[in-house]
């Protein structure tokens, strides 16, 4: 048995039952903490644990879990992000949500590495959080609310500075894509603000003056420090992302014809620049901000009506922008406020817009809908969030909205959940990831390789070489990342300098070519003890911040096996649900409309991709892990008691 955790960590974890008004310890031991880190790794094995197949996901048994991680509140860069993890209504899987609010240090705090919800309340409630212990509150009066108002409202009844998380109208009408919201941040995708609706639960405030223990506080604070500056010195972090936001990705996606379009119908917009990360910050642009501890600052602040606002960022910018042919910038800002203030994602909103404005261009309804006509969608909006008219049918997201007019063959979203804004015929191994990702059509949960073949490195975009194994190995890594409590957007400054915009000369050429036959390395690699990989890894600061702040080597083999291990488990967790390897796919339009008129290789051949990554994770056929690939990462084949 190992010895205690130096630090990192409070200690407690806490079971409330709404039903009862009852609040329990929720046993977690170091062994647990080291299998899983924490954040969306640790809600993965209490779910696996503990939720039933058959589970209603806006029922009384589903369970909500909010975690940290070990770097939340130690002042790492970058590290105030948390995880809500439930079954989500939207996709009818297990799903988890990421914040950047200031929330989870708050929890940290109040002396809470995370919580764990079940039941319902029989009238609104919200809690507050302090001294590892839960207070209930009625929440009659703050029902109904948007989300600045009732964050305001939750913390006004608090003396000392608090951390809220609140819902807005959507969770409260159980828009099925309702959003969570930590200060302008959101806990955006797979309807956990519907979970907490359906619970009666409007919110939660922590605070509290519990100091997160690290282990060896001198040599963390010279890590930390050379690690923000390599953050504030590299192109993406250090330049593009403080001086444009997310939204500086837009010209580039534009050149190699990733933009969606018009419902994913194409792949470059006329009117790029005129929505783009450059266009905002000439024009629009009133400052900059960050999340707590993060030198890089990539969120945008914008005026709306006198008031200055969190912008919109690449995703929204793109599906309530380009997607819905609308180019009129200033209009997408108000959007994204009257989306975060009813609470609502923007993505799925938008993704879902996009489809009924095809339905309405293909003469299945008759809806005021279309391309390029922006003037009713704040309207819209506000029909969506209370369930008024059509808005009733839009809140149930894409794939139900399909399904009903017959039209799922261009309702855009995996497994439920609506595609991020890079159309993947033009970057193949980004859709494997969307396809095989454990939570739906999901950028980040994907593994992000168009970081390499289209933002950074530039592999070729539809070539198959190479990408099954990078899509595997970049979805472990960043689950590690995840669980670690960092912010996904620091990885960018792994890579080196030279290749983050595409390096030319020969330095390029080796290192395309490198990674495009680096499948058969990646899957040795996976094939062997974890142990023999412990080197330490300078180009992942992440991994050394743990060790320093835990007190334990980790070594990279570890970190990439706790990875892969909570992976697992989300995999396990979506069998259970019902998935089969029939839905690691994309929609038909992605397998079946070429992207280029005169290019047949501008489709995703998914099934070959998909026989590759399962081959590399060690899955069998049907994309299920073998009794071998559990018992290597430790994971048991039922449910703990």
């Amino acid at each position: 048995m190992k010895g205690a955790l130096r630090g990192g960590y409070t200690g407690r974890v806490l079971e409330v039952d709404l039903t009862t008004r009852t609040v329990s310890d929720y046993p977690w031991s170091d062994n647990d903490r080291r299998a899983t880190f924490g954040g969306k790794i640790m809600a993965a094995q209490i779910l696996y644990d503990r939720l039933k197949a058959g589970t209603d996901p806006l029922g009384a048994d589903n369970i909500v879990v909010i975690s940290t991680g070990p770097l939340n509140g130690t002042g790492a860069p970058s590290t105030s992000r948390f995880n809500v993890s439930a079954l989500s209504p939207l996709t009818g899987i297990v799903a988890s949500s990421n914040c950047g609010g200031s929330f989870g240090v708050y929890m940290k705090k109040a002396g809470i590495d995370a919580l764990v919800i079940h039941g319902a309340a029989a009238a609104p409630v919200w809690l507050e959080v302090a001294d590892a212990d839960i207070t209930f509150h009625d929440a009659g009066d703050v029902w109904g609310m948007r989300t600045t108002e009732a964050q305001e409202a939750l913390a006004a009844t608090i003396e000392e500075k608090a951390g809220t998380l609140v819902i807005g109208p959507a969770g409260e009408n159980g828009v099925l894509y309702a959003s969570l919201h930590s200060d302008e941040r959101a806990a955006g995708r797979t309807g956990m603000g519907a979970v907490l609706g359906a619970k009666n639960l409007k919110g939660l405030a922590a605070h509290g003056t519990q100091r997160v223990e690290i282990a060896d506080k001198d040599a963390f604070r010279a890590h930390i420090k050379k690690w923000s500056a390599t953050l504030k010195s590299h192109p993406m972090t250090g330049d593009l992302l403080p001086k444009y936001g997310s939204g500086g990705f837009l010209p580039e996606m534009q050149k190699l014809g990733i933009v969606a379009t018009s419902n994913f119908r194409r792949g470059r917009f006329k009117d790029a620049s005129k929505i783009s990360g450059q266009t905002m910050a000439a024009g629009r642009l009133v400052s900059t901000m960050g999340c707590l501890s993060c030198p890089i600052r990539c969120g945008r602040v914008v005026e709306v009506d006198g008031r200055r606002v969190k912008g919109p960022e690449l995703e929204t910018l793109v599906l309530l922008g380009s997607n819905l042919e609308n180019s009129d910038l200033g209009l997408i800002c108000e959007l994204n406020l009257l989306l975060d203030e009813l609470g609502m994602d923007t993505m799925t909103a938008g993704v879902t817009i996009s489809l009924a404005m095809e339905l309405v261009e293909r003469g299945k309804v008759d809806w005021s809908l279309g391309f390029g006509d922006a003037s009713g969608l704040a309207e819209l909006i506000q029909d969506i969030a209370y369930r008024r008219g059509i808005g009733d049918e839009l809140a149930e997201g894409s794939r139900r909205l399909g399904a009903r007019y017959g039209a799922s063959a261009y309702a855009m979203n995996v497994k439920g959940l609506e595609l991020a804004a890079y159309e993947p015929r033009g970057a193949v191994g980004h859709g494997l990831g969307y396809a095989t990702s454990n939570r739906g059509g999901c950028h980040l949960n994907g593994g992000y390789v168009v970081a390499l073949e289209g933002l950074g490195v530039r592999m070729k975009g539809r070539s198959t070489r190479g990408k099954a194994g990078l899509t595997a190995m970049f979805q472990d890594l960043m689950e590690a990342v995840s669980a670690a409590g960092a912010c996904l957007f620091t990885t960018y400054a792994v890579l080196p300098a030279p290749l983050v915009r595409g390096a030319k000369g020969p330095v390029g050429v080796v290192t395309r070519g490198v990674l495009s036959v680096s499948g058969g390395l990646l899957h040795v690699l996976r094939g062997l003890p974890r142990g023999l990989l412990g080197i330490p890894l300078p180009l992942l600061p992440h991994l050394r911040a743990m060790e320093l702040v835990t007190g334990e080597r980790i070594g990279f083999g570890r970190f990439w096996e706790v990875g892969e291990r909570g992976y697992t488990l989300e995999r396990e967790l979506a069998l259970r649900f019902g998935v089969t390897a029939s839905d690691d796919t994309l929609p038909d339009r992605q397998l079946n409309e070429r992207l280029d008129e005169d290019d047949p290789n501008s489709v995703v051949p998914i099934e070959k991709l998909r026989t590759d990554y399962y081959r590399h994770r060690r899955w069998d056929s049907e994309g299920r892990p073998t009794s071998k690939l559990r018992d290597q990462l430790g994971i048991e084949a039922t449910r703990r008691s």
